[in-house]
Order: C-alpha cells, then sequence, then structure tokens
C-alpha cells in the first residue's frame, strides 16, 4: 500500500487526518513485496515493486506487463488529481522499468540524476543495475529470464534487448543479499562518486565506479553488522542501519 500524509502544524511531523491511500498491489506472497520509495530528479515518485515472492518467480511477474509486480513504478503525486496523475510512462500504466525480483535497494545520484538498483538474487547472483540520468523508460532487467548475469530459465537465454548489470558478486563469504545504497556525495573526498552498497549476511561494503568508460568496483570494508538499508543526509554523508542492534552508522574515514 502507496499512502501519502501532509506535514501538520511542524514541519517534521505528519497530519494523520490528511491520510490519502494512493495504490494497493495485491501480494501472493509473504516475500519480495516492496519497499523502496524516492522521487526522482523530475519530480515523480518512483516506487520499487519485489516480484510478488516464493521462488524462482513462479507467475513470471517479473516479465509481464500486466502487472505492477517485479517493476519500478512511476507515478505523479504533485496533482490535484485522485488519486495520483500517471505521467507518459512507456506502457500506458505505472511501470516505468521492469524485470526485477526484488530491488533492495535503488537510489538517484544527487551529483548526475544517474538510477542505480541493486536488485536481490536467487540462489547464486547479487547484481547492480544502472540507468543514466534521462534514459531507462521502459528498461528490462532481466528476472526471471535471467538472474544477474547468468541464464537462469534455461542455459541459451536470449540477453538481447535485456539491460544488463554493471556489477554482480556470486555468493560466498557469507554473502547473500545485496542491499544498494548512494553514490556519496560527502566530504571525504576518496570515496566522493563513489556508488556505496553492502550486503545483508556478510555485512561487507564496496565502492563502484565508472572509469574510462569501464566499471570498477571493489571491496571497502568488512562489518559485523546486517545491512538493511542505507541513507543519506543533506550534506551528501551516508549511514547505515544494521538490522540486528537497530542501531545507525555513518560511513567515515578511517
Amino acid at each position: 500500500m502507496i499512502a501519502s500524509f501532509k506535514a501538520g502544524e511542524k514541519p517534521d511531523v505528519a497530519d494523520p487526518a490528511s491520510r490519502k491511500q494512493l495504490l494497493t498491489i495485491v501480494q501472493p506472497y509473504a516475500n519480495h513485496n516492496g519497499g523502496q520509495l524516492a522521487f526522482g530528479p523530475d519530480g515523480m515518485l518512483y516506487i520499487g515493486m519485489g516480484d510478488g515472492g516464493s521462488g524462482g518467480d513462479p507467475h513470471g511477474n517479473g516479465q509481464r506487463l500486466d502487472t505492477l509486480l517485479g517493476k519500478i513504478l512511476r507515478i505523479d503525486v504533485s496533482s490535484d488529481t485522485a488519486p495520483y496523475r500517471l505521467p507518459k510512462n512507456p506502457f500506458g500504466n505505472e511501470i516505468w522499468a521492469y524485470g526485477l525480483r526484488n530491488p533492495w535497494r535503488f537510489s538517484f545520484d544527487r551529483g548526475t540524476g544517474d538510477l542505480y538498483i541493486a536488485d536481490v538474487g536467487q540462489d547464486e547472483v547479487e547484481e547492480i543495475d544502472f540507468q543514466p540520468a534521462g534514459s531507462g523508460a521502459g528498461a528490462n532487467y532481466g528476472w526471471n529470464v535471467m538472474e544477474g548475469d547468468r541464464c537462469f530459465k534455461s542455459p541459451n537465454c536470449k540477453k538481447t534487448a535485456l539491460t544488463l548489470p554493471v556489477a554482480v558478486y556470486r555468493h560466498g563469504h557469507g554473502d547473500c543479499s545485496v542491499t544498494g545504497g548512494y553514490v556519496y556525495r560527502g566530504k571525504i573526498e576518496a570515496l566522493r562518486g563513489i556508488y556505496l552498497y553492502g550486503d545483508f549476511c556478510s555485512g561487507r561494503i564496496w565502492g563502484l565506479r565508472r572509469v574510462g568508460g569501464k566499471w570498477q568496483t571493489r571491496l571497502l570494508i568488512d562489518t559485523p553488522y546486517a545491512i538493511s538499508t542505507f541513507g543519506e543526509d543533506d550534506d551528501g554523508e551516508v549511514y547505515l542501519a544494521d538490522y540486528g542492534s537497530g542501531t545507525i552508522f555513518r560511513i567515515g574515514e578511517r
């Protein structure tokens, strides 16, 4: 369920009486039920939706265009049109991009407007997807034809017309589930312009950047935390949350 609230007399406190239900999406299973909202550089609200759960996407939701599951959705909530207005999306509905298993999580680079999506894998591969600013309408990220950079349903799957990940990693070293972060735009010069992401199970954090047209990734730190999410403040500093303890940490210099 996607809902909106207006701020009350205090700008940091919502007025419960202003609640407006925008969108409800029926979930067939108990996992992969969404969990990311972000306003894009275009002012539109982007919504990350998992494929509906279970294993292997049994209903093929990732590749279907008649369901909102397994997608990035895009709606306009700035209008008084109830409950929202549909912008000019590629398929004439809420769908902006498709072929996702469980986008956890996505973010826009505050410096460039580029979109980064961390999509959780099934059995073997975790992936990072990328779309330059101003592009990405109708992109197919491949699930469940592919899992990361490997064919999932058939060993000879067709990769044409798919938007392939710019970075992947295999399960191992305790890794099991990617958690997407942000492109760092804070005060630490060595990290500036690097996309930070981690793994929920291992606590490892990587940095990803494009150098000379090629993507390079490297392990930055091995933490003991169950990284469930990252956050970004007004100064471009990046934070992470430890699911186990409920503690929030700020990424800083050693």
